[in-house]
């Protein structure tokens, strides 16, 4: 179904969603999402009994298999059943926004064929064993179901829960295509190394543990053998690890311009890949054709070089964005000139320009793991736009431009008023000063000291005057 309407029936969650109920072969019941569509062959051979049976049946189950509660995301691909209002809303704005993040990454419309049902039910003693989060993936006769069965307690984990989405919809845009794929086929899963990587490229994250994991390794792993790696085999120390090294890698395969498409292209061919997992990247991926071990080196030696003292502050993150957003032009015979972004958002740009801004849009994902954290949301939108723009898409970016120069001069205003008040809050009210204005306090005292008497003849001189003239 194209249309984004329900694929899925669930009139109790976490039974069978999709129900056949055969009498002979002339009775046939189909459930959809929320609607019901009944289908009743009677022959002229059936007796008075048996259709007074089949329509004994079918009250039974409007009465009984009424379905139960549930919320429709906005773009409608999560239908959550279970729980409050409250939180089927809170776990489909999570989808939503995970979605978004990931579709923002391969620069893609949101095009999904396969609904997800979110089924969520509170912990039961007597399940103990029941796990946090269960994502099923079959095949039903009538098409693909994708079901995520989360069990709601005091200890969940909400970024199991956002993993298990993405999950789901790597799983939704892998198979997509092919909804009349064989009941008990074998389903691909995508690689872990995909999903840490594409959460850990997500806005807003903090990736101080991983550049921090990546500057501590000993040696770093080879491509292949990170590729072969099993992370649920692995410590603690190992799954930081293998996180950092899922975060440089899709951060290789999805830079430049063609990196995006690329990785779609990569994604949607999953479920035809080999098991040779290098030689599936190779075929997707030109930088990996010639030598994909050193172009693999060289992107973990730029991050490892990078140390978690050398995080800007938001003074000096503010100072770094105002200058890479002065693009600079470079323009044959002519000196270089300097544009803003919003320049770009109201004509076709030319082939200069729309290197530079890629160039631009290059430079924001590098400084995204060194800006500061509460600039990082700001500088991801600024890149996100110039990815944007250099693809020649201008469509409502003026707009988004407006609005994110406000959010963006908001903050520096915040920021400025927190860095004065703990100014004055360190100068009036700490027992113990940090130490920044100790320079300052004392060339101010010094000042309001009288300068000491000269000793020089005529200075004796004339200090004896004016004793005289005074007394």
């Amino acid at each position: 179904m194209t249309d984004g309407s329900p694929l899925f029936p669930l009139a109790t969650p976490r039974l069978k969603a999709n129900r056949k109920l055969e009498v002979g072969s002339s009775f046939a019941l189909f459930l959809a999402g929320q609607h019901v569509a009944v289908a009743l062959i009677i022959p002229r051979s059936m007796t008075v009994r048996a259709t007074i049976l089949i329509s004994a049946l079918f009250t039974w189950h409007m009465l009984y298999a009424a379905p139960t509660e549930h919320s429709v995301s906005p773009s409608r691909q999560f239908i959550t059943y279970g729980a409050d209002a409250a939180l089927r809303g809170a776990v489909s704005d999570l989808a939503e926004r995970t979605k978004a993040d990931f579709l923002a990454l391969l620069r893609q419309r949101d095009n999904w064929t396969v609904p997800i049902v979110v089924d969520l039910q509170p912990q039961q003693a007597n399940l103990p064993e029941l796990p946090s989060a269960n994502l099923r993936f079959t095949q039903t006769g009538f098409g693909l179901k994708l079901q995520l069965d989360l069990t709601i307690s005091q200890n969940l984990d909400v970024s199991l829960i956002e993993r298990e989405l993405l999950r789901g919809i790597l799983l939704e845009m892998m198979y997509r295509q092919q909804s009349h794929i064989a009941a008990g086929s074998v389903f691909v899963e995508p690689p872990h190394w995909l999903l840490d990587g594409v959460l850990a490229l997500g806005p807003g994250r903090d990736r101080g543990d991983l550049m921090q994991a990546l500057a501590a390794a000993d040696k770093p792993l080879p491509l292949e053998k990170f590729l072969r790696q099993r992370p649920e085999l692995l410590d603690s120390a190992g799954r930081a690890l293998y996180r950092a090294y899922s975060f440089a890698l899709v951060q290789m395969l999805s830079d430049g311009r063609d990196g995006p498409g690329r990785l779609a292209k990569y994604i949607g061919d999953l479920s035809d890949a080999s098991d040779e997992p290098l030689a599936n990247l190779r075929a997707h991926f030109p930088v990996l054709v010639s030598d994909a071990e050193r172009s693999w080196q060289s992107t973990l030696d730029r991050l490892r070089n990078f140390q978690i003292s050398q995080l800007l502050t938001f003074a000096e993150s503010e100072r770094r964005l105002d200058e890479l957003l002065r693009v600079k032009i470079w323009q044959t015979n002519k000196p270089t000139r300097i544009a803003a972004l919003d320049e770009f958002a109201q004509r076709k740009i030319s082939p200069g320009e729309k290197m530079a801004l890629s160039q631009l849009s290059r430079d924001l994902l590098v400084f995204v793991a060194q800006a500061n954290p509460v600039l990082r949301p700001i500088v991801r939108e600024y890149q996100q736009i110039t990815a944007l723009l250099a693809r020649g898409k201008r469509r409502a970016i003026a707009k988004r431009l407006s609005r994110l120069d406000v959010t963006h001069k908001q903050l520096a205003a915040q920021m400025s008023d927190i860095d004065d008040y703990m100014n004055w809050f360190e100068a009036t009210q700490m027992n113990k000063g940090s130490g920044y204005f100790s320079d300052y306090l004392k060339a101010v005292n010094q000042s309001q000291l009288a300068p000491p008497n000269r000793r020089d003849p005529l200075s004796v001189y004339v200090d004896a005057l004016e004793d005289q003239f005074e007394n």
